[in-house]
C-alpha cells in the first residue's frame, strides 16, 4: 500500500482495532467505510492490515476474544471482500480455519486502548448472566464512566477512590493507570465477581493490599508522582452497607456506573 494510501486507511483501521479488541456489536463497525476502500486496487492489502490489527493483534493472541466473535468478525470480513473482489485472500480463509478449530472457553478477553498508548484487558464471561450475576461483563456505563474519567485525570490525581459495583473492573483499571490515584478500592457483593475482579488486577500489572490497614498505611504513597496506586478489592454490598464500613476505607471520592 503506498504511503498516501496507508494515510487515508490508519483512521479506517484505528476504528477496527479498537472496536474489535473490546469485542463491540459488528454493527459498529465501519462497513460502509471499508466498502468503499476494497473497490481500490489496493483493497487486499488494506484486509490483511485489518487482519493484524484484530484477530492477529498481539493481545488477541495473548488474550483471546470470544471464538464466536472472531467467527463472526471474519465472516462479515470475507463478506465483503467476496462482494467486490472475485479472488480468495487465503490469508482471510486461513485465520477462518483455525477458529472453526477452536473451542469456546467459558471465558474470554476484551482489551481496551488508552490515550496514552496503554491498555486494559479484561477476563468475562461468554455469557451475559453467569453465576447469577450480571457482573462478570462489562457494561455500556462503566465505559462511559472509563472515558470520562480518563478525559478529566486531575479529579482522581493523589486520591482514594471508592468504587461501588465494580463489575468487571474496567473503569478502575482505567483510572488507575491514567489518572494517578493515591489508591483505588474495587468492590462487588458477588463472590464471583470479587474473584474475578482480582483476577483482573493482577492480569493488569498491579499488586493487591489484603487488607483496608495495608491500603492506608503503606508507605511512599503519599504523593501524585507514584508509580502506581494501592489498590484491594473488596466486597461491599452498596444496599446494606453502613456509613462507618465506608468511612474505614477513607475514600475522597465514591462512584459508581449504573449497568445498563
Amino acid at each position: 500500500m503506498a504511503p498516501e494510501e496507508s494515510a487515508e486507511a490508519a483512521p479506517l483501521l484505528r476504528s477496527f482495532e479498537r472496536r474489535f479488541l473490546a469485542a463491540r456489536a459488528l454493527s459498529s463497525f465501519p462497513w460502509q467505510s471499508l466498502e468503499e476502500k476494497l473497490r481500490d486496487s489496493s483493497g487486499s492489502e488494506l484486509l490483511l492490515d485489518i487482519l493484524q490489527k484484530t484477530v492477529k493483534h498481539p493481545l488477541c493472541m495473548k488474550h483471546p476474544p470470544s471464538v464466536k466473535y472472531a467467527w463472526s468478525f471474519l465472516s462479515e470480513l470475507i463478506r465483503k471482500h467476496e462482494a467486490i473482489h472475485t479472488e480468495p485472500l487465503d490469508e482471510l480463509y486461513e485465520a477462518l480455519a483455525e477458529i472453526l478449530t477452536a473451542e469456546e472457553p467459558i471465558r474470554c478477553h476484551r482489551s481496551y486502548l488508552l490515550p496514552s498508548g496503554d491498555s486494559v484487558t479484561l477476563s468475562e464471561s461468554t455469557a451475559i448472566i453467569s453465576h447469577g450475576t450480571t457482573g462478570l461483563v462489562t457494561w455500556n456505563a462503566a465505559l462511559y464512566l472509563a472515558e470520562w474519567a480518563t478525559e478529566n485525570p486531575a479529579g482522581f490525581a493523589n486520591r482514594t477512590v471508592l468504587e461501588l459495583g465494580s463489575g468487571a473492573g474496567l473503569t478502575g483499571l482505567a483510572i488507575c493507570k491514567m489518572c494517578q490515584p493515591r489508591a483505588y478500592v474495587f468492590s462487588d457483593c458477588h463472590s464471583h465477581v470479587l474473584e474475578q475482579l482480582q483476577e483482573n488486577v493482577l492480569l493488569n500489572g498491579l499488586s493487591l493490599e489484603p487488607n483496608v490497614a495495608a491500603l492506608a498505611q503503606h508507605p511512599g504513597h503519599d504523593t501524585a508522582d507514584a508509580e502506581s496506586p494501592r489498590v484491594m478489592v473488596a466486597r461491599v454490598d452498596w444496599d446494606i452497607v453502613t456509613v462507618p464500613q465506608l468511612a474505614a476505607f477513607q475514600p475522597d471520592i465514591v462512584i459508581a456506573a449504573a449497568r445498563t
